[in-house]
């Protein structure tokens, strides 16, 4: 290998994560060069994190006293997703801290078995009128636990 030349990671599998959703694409969802504009991967990381809370009943999005804040975010891109895929966004937690979570995240295209895109998302969890960090209420870190590799 070159010097300076870095050897990118092979993509994670499905295997690598705990919990998915179903997502279907959008004609929208495409940019002017035929597939998925890398913006939309983190709509995906989103929903795909707070709807697993949400079904935990770990998470309360409209009247909760605790909130996630995303304080970082990053992804690869693996290969090309266009409308119209179906997308299973599976997650797990890589750290769980004390008012803190970094989640990883995988996009697999149909039934792929290696990631289309994988990324980071990390959530630090907040009092939602004082947006000051607190401890992960119990029911929370349970959820997280439960994902946790």
């Amino acid at each position: 290998m070159p010097p300076g030349k870095s050897q990118r990671a092979a993509p994670p599998v499905r295997a690598d994560y705990r919990a998915g959703s179903l997502i279907t694409t959008r004609w929208n969802d495409n940019d002017p060069y035929g597939h998925v504009n890398n913006a939309i991967y983190y709509f995906w990381f989103d929903t795909a994190v707070n709807r697993y809370l949400v079904e935990q009943g770990a998470l309360d999005i409209t009247g909760g006293a605790t909130i996630g804040l995303v304080v970082n975010t990053s992804c690869d891109y693996f290969s090309p997703i266009a409308f119209p895929d179906e997308v299973m966004a599976r997650i797990r937690v890589d750290r769980l801290g004390n008012s803190s979570v970094t989640y990883g995240v995988g996009l697999f295209r149909g039934d792929e078995d290696r990631a289309s895109a994988a990324g980071s998302f990390t959530h630090v969890y907040v009092d939602r009128a004082t947006r000051r960090p607190v401890s992960l209420p119990s029911p929370l870190r349970s959820a997280l636990e439960a994902i946790k590799v």
